[in-house]
């Protein structure tokens, strides 16, 4: 059975569509302009129709539009009880105002502003006070380090680790004593990074991006396991791999934020005809898959528009039959050794 965080705020269990469809999260980053803009109103009417449609958990960032997707967060939620939902936000890089900038180059359609990373004890505590304010709340549910690891920082890993162990994860404990967190982790791109604090701080959850999806496991075996065995609740963010199974026709253009080769679409191609053999949409697959694991709580899928809401919660409520699950296995698009639902 999955691990349960419910004294956190973050806990989900599969099984049954109601059940799948609590362990769905709400993904802000499109609310922060990525890729494209939308204004607000549009972002406010996609969050509010997903509480509408029963979604509980609404994840965001700073770097998400440089605070954009907070602040639209914050002010569609506004009248909410507040513990009826589960807000998880993260930290690790501060925003500032730059009138001047224009570089989308990160993806966020967003002027004037810039993000840098800050992992000291006093980047993390400004960094979670103005979360605060922009998402218009005096607490959040769990609160996520973000984006370490030698995948983002190449060379710096070394330092930005030690960082990381020695003020960012010890001034979020700080917080979370306080009772203004609830929970602390980590949210990344990659699984070393996970292992490497893991065996050096405990962490209560794992927000793990693109990394234990339908379309690749095996890189991630280890990190899930052992998340398993210390009682980590694992939340799987990226399921359609940043594109690359997010559409029914078939597969997309990108894969883990760039351009997809050929051998990944012809792969993904495979995922595809298989599900259409038995009858699956790809994108129901996708986000079920990950709930099958015992470590994993959330699956977290970022949402654009009512008509995306409306789609991510008619696949995770959908009837995958058993026998997509064999012919995937039979045909070596999932490992033998993972869970399936």
């Amino acid at each position: 059975m999955p691990v349960q965080h419910e004294h956190q705020g973050f806990s989900g269990q599969p099984g049954k569509a109601e059940a799948r469809l609590a362990s769905l999260a709400f993904g802000g980053a499109p609310a922060g302009n990525l890729y494209e803009g939308v204004g607000d109103e549009a972002a406010h009417q996609a969050i509010a129709h997903a509480w509408d449609r029963g979604i509980r958990h609404f994840d965001t960032a700073p770097y998400y539009g440089y605070g954009l997707s907070e602040t639209r967060i914050g002010d569609a939620l506004q009248g909410v009880e507040r513990s009826s939902f589960t807000l998880s936000t993260k930290v690790g890089r501060l925003i500032d105002v730059d009138e001047e900038r224009k570089d989308r180059s990160d993806g966020f359609a967003v002027d004037g502003r810039r993000a840098y990373f800050d992992y000291t004890r006093d980047g993390i505590l400004r960094s979670f006070e103005s979360s605060l304010r922009r998402l218009r709340t005096d607490r959040i549910d769990l609160l996520l380090l973000h984006d370490i690891g030698e995948l983002t920082h190449g060379s710096r890993h070394p330092q930005v680790l030690k960082q990381a162990l020695d003020e960012a994860l010890p001034a979020m404990v700080e917080l979370r004593d306080q009772a203004v967190v609830g929970a602390i982790g980590l949210g990344v791109n990659e699984e070393t990074v996970c292992l490497e604090v893991m065996d050096r701080f405990p962490l209560d959850a794992i927000m793990l991006a693109g990394r234990y999806t339908l379309f690749e496991q095996a890189r991630s075996q280890a990190v899930m396991a052992r998340a398993a065995a210390d009682g980590v609740a694992v939340l799987i963010a990226g399921p359609y791999n940043s594109g690359l199974l997010g559409a029914d026709a078939g597969p997309g253009d990108t894969y883990d934020y760039a351009p997809a080769s050929p051998a990944i679409k012809a792969r993904a191609q495979q995922l595809y005809d298989v599900c259409a053999r038995t009858g699956t949409r790809v994108g129901a697959a996708a986000l079920q898959f990950p709930l099958a694991h015992p470590a994993v709580t959330k699956v977290v899928c970022g949402l654009r528009s009512i008509s995306e809401v409306d789609d991510a919660v008619a696949r995770i409520s959908a009837t995958v039959p058993d026998a997509t699950w064999a012919s995937l296995i039979e045909q070596g698009l999932l490992e033998k050794s993972v869970p399936t639902p």
